[in-house]
């Protein structure tokens, strides 16, 4: 299905220790901040049919580049294009702090998703309210990997591939056909189009997607070694550490990388009376369900709080 293109809003950035974040940015300036987190492999234009009801309701919506996606860039030529979880959080940390933001309320899914769980665990008086699409996201790459059923996976054959070398020269040699495909098969009941794509397809060209995706992909299973920097947080999060600000939880009911039973069981990591939503629609939800993403948030945000 064809996306009603709008214009895009203006592109900024700002600079963190680590990174210059380009993110788009609209809605009051003075109004409450909303930070939407794209996942893997996608980009900003995710969050295309969310953010104008947002911008409606007096928000301030911020939607960032993730390190490695679109014009965000690594400060340091030389540092390593390192990408575990705990960088992730990190990184949505710096971004608020750049922006002098003392408080925000998040929203992502993915990458993006994992990103707002740890920061809604590191920082908890810095999240207003948590929309997560997946439920719990965060990993333990402390543990050594335990096999999962058959089918799930033959559904993660994409990071058994990456974690080689000709997954490494394949994504380099064909993102954009992978990607897509991935998009096919996570989401098999949304019919998106030619312009749809490549409206996000070029935000894979950035020259550090790929050493980005596969340390990602290899740390998490304990193939590459993470930031010593972060050793502190992995463990903490490792002991999969309760969230407690105000939450919600979306769930593509045709999600194949992640069924939906697998949020059911993340339900008792969350503050109690948190609503969760299987709704139709696959991995993409910010994409599939944009009216359901936005409502999700509105709803966390006209409690007190």
């Amino acid at each position: 299905m064809a996306t009603a293109v709008r214009p895009d809003p203006p592109t900024r950035a700002t600079r963190t220790p680590m990174l210059e974040i380009a993110y788009q940015e609209q809605g009051d300036p003075d109004g409450l901040p909303v930070i939407l987190l794209h996942g893997f492999p996608d980009d900003v234009h995710a969050w295309d049919d969310v953010a104008p009801a947002l911008v409606d309701a007096g928000h301030r919506v911020l939607a960032p580049y993730l390190r490695g996606y679109g014009p965000t860039r690594f400060l340091d030529p030389g540092a390593p294009r390192m990408a575990q979880q705990a960088a992730i959080g990190q990184d949505l940390l710096e971004f608020m702090d750049a922006l002098g933001l003392p408080r925000a309320a998040l929203a992502g899914y993915d990458w993006g998703g994992r990103a707002a769980c740890i920061a809604s665990i590191l920082a908890p008086e810095r999240v207003r309210a948590l929309v997560t699409m997946g439920g719990y996201n965060v990993q333990d790459t402390l543990a050594p990997p335990r096999p999962a059923p058959a089918a799930a996976e033959r559904a993660y054959w994409y990071q058994w591939y990456f974690n080689t070398e000709r997954g490494r020269a394949g994504l380099a040699q064909n993102r954009r056909e992978l990607c897509r495909l991935l998009w096919q098969e996570w989401s098999p009941e949304w019919r998106f189009d030619d312009a749809t794509f490549e409206r996000t397809a070029p935000a894979f060209d950035n020259p550090d997607f790929v050493p980005v995706v596969i340390h990602s992909y290899r740390h998490r299973h304990g193939n590459a070694p993470g930031d010593p920097r972060f050793d502190a947080i992995e463990r903490r999060l490792a002991e999969r550490p309760p969230i407690r600000v105000p939450s919600v939880v979306l769930h593509g009911a045709s999600d194949t990388v992640g069924p939906p039973q697998r949020s059911e069981s993340h339900m008792a990591l969350f503050p109690a009376g948190t609503e969760r939503q299987v709704v139709p629609g696959g991995h993409f939800l910010p994409r599939e369900q944009p009216a359901v993403v936005a409502a999700a948030l509105l709803r966390l945000l006209a409690r007190p709080g």
